[in-house]
């Protein structure tokens, strides 16, 4: 028996039978088994078997049904390219016409531009109207991720007629949970649950139920904007006005899920400083590439460092020992450094830094520095006094471990609320590099002190 798949699926996948289907041709199998699954199932079964088979599948399956197995797919960067130049272009340009709006909007994202216009050119006027309007917003905003397949109604019908719309509608709407009320201008007015139509009595006027009371958010809004705020409610969806207040599409949940995704693993990429965290299929030259530009950078910064310790050499030559604790003091610098710098970032990008002082937040952490600061200082004075049997060496130590880690804790809390003000994303003070800032502080702040202490050294 052919291996039919790469790796092992889902155990809802009937993998065998799918397989034993596939290699005879039996397509009427085939389909009573694979239209039976989740879509995402059946998005996982796509992406399992390898390239020959899935040739099959664009014959077995309609350009609609593969536009679900599209929406529940988790692809990297560049593979949307790599599956669509697989299919004939009619067959992808239809495909592209059946999903939703903002679904095929996130694909041919990843396309270049000239194969954007073909697919365009190809798909039938209304499907490629909708999605060109979506394409011109500026990425990264409530109207780049937002979907124009929703329901909306008059306020000024009944609740009859407002059941009739929704269940003429529902098929190609993205969510019913939601309906929105607009005036004669498309002006957003009020929004009415699935629950409150279903309860009210069918000849009330939609204006005496809906909620007047309805959060919005401006398609330039950014996404990390949009998340928090229907993280902060609770909203299944969201609707996206112009700024006149026109309804223009709505942000569901699941888009907002893949936000919230794409935002920490950019946070954690620029914390760990490399561009793209995700891009596992890299190879080395590529994955090289883009971890380049940060080492270089650090690079010259440790030169700085070097350069410092140099400019010591004949406090080091005095006393050799010196040199003992340069590793110590700078990685504990760095070590504290980076954690206010992580409790900063995650303040901000949860918004948290939002609702109270950012000198509150400063205070707590200068409070946070003096207290390890001091307690780390002790506990080095004490085992360098024991250790080398020299007390003022072990004071040298202590206090640059105490100011060391004061400063570096400062230093970490205040550059990304800095940055913030800015307006430059604080994630790019990252990790590696607030460390070796912070390397340079302390080994200024250690030799310093040993300048001071020379006479009780020698």
């Amino acid at each position: 028996m052919v291996d039919m798949t790469e790796e092992s699926s889902s155990s809802f996948i009937n993998k065998q039978l799918l397989s034993n289907a596939l290699l005879r041709d039996d397509i009427d199998t085939f389909r009573a088994e694979y239209m039976e699954l989740h879509p995402y199932d059946q998005a996982q079964f796509y992406m399992l078997v390898k390239k020959e088979i899935r040739l099959n599948l664009y014959y077995y399956l309609s350009p609609q049904e593969m536009a679900e197995v599209f929406e529940n797919l988790e692809l990297e960067q560049n593979k949307y390219e790599e599956l669509l130049a697989e299919m004939s272009p009619q067959y992808a340009a239809d495909m592209l016409s059946h999903m939703y709006a903002d679904d095929a909007v996130d694909v041919l994202n990843e396309l270049k531009k000239e194969q954007v216009v073909s697919y365009l050119a190809i798909m039938d006027d209304e499907s490629a109207q909708e999605i060109k309007d979506l394409l011109h917003y500026e990425e990264y905003t409530a109207g780049s991720i937002m979907t124009t397949e929703y329901i909306a109604i008059a306020s000024n019908q009944t609740i009859r007629s407002a059941m009739y719309i929704l269940k003429n509608e529902a098929p190609n709407a993205e969510t019913i949970y939601y309906v929105y009320v607009v005036d004669d201008d498309k002006h957003l007015v009020g929004v009415i649950s699935l629950r409150d139509l279903i309860v009210s009595h069918d000849d009330l006027m939609v204006s005496e139920v809906m909620s007047e009371r309805v959060m919005s958010v401006s398609v330039g809004d950014d996404q990390e904007s949009v998340a928090r705020t229907m993280r902060d409610y609770d909203f299944l969806a969201l609707p996206v006005v112009d700024f006149q207040g026109h309804l223009l599409g709505i942000i569901t949940v699941d888009d907002i899920m893949d936000v919230m995704e794409e935002e920490a693993s950019d946070d954690y990429s620029k914390l760990a400083g490399v561009t793209d965290i995700d891009a596992g299929d890299l190879n080395a030259m590529s994955a090289a590439k883009k971890r380049l530009p940060w080492l270089i950078v650090l690079l010259f910064l440790g030169l700085i460092t070097a350069n410092l310790i140099y400019r010591f050499e004949e406090t080091l030559t005095e006393v050799a020992i010196l040199a003992v604790f340069i590793p110590l003091i700078s990685g504990m610098a760095g070590n504290t450094g980076t954690q206010a710098l992580a409790v900063a970032v995650r303040g901000i990008a949860t918004g948290e830094s939002e609702k109270e002082s950012k000198w509150k937040l400063v205070a707590r952490e200068a409070g946070t520095g003096l207290i390890t600061g001091l307690s780390c200082g002790l506990l080095i004075l004490l085992a360098v006094t024991i250790w080398q049997k020299d007390v003022y060496l072990g004071v040298l130590v202590g206090i640059s471990v105490f100011v060391s880690l004061f400063v570096a804790t400062l230093a970490g809390s205040l550059v990304p609320l800095l940055m913030h003000k800015l307006k430059v994303d604080p994630a790019v003070a990252s990790g590696p590099f607030i460390t070796t800032i912070n390397d340079i502080i302390s080994i200024l702040i250690y030799f310093g002190m040993a300048s001071l202490f020379m006479g009780y050294l020698i």
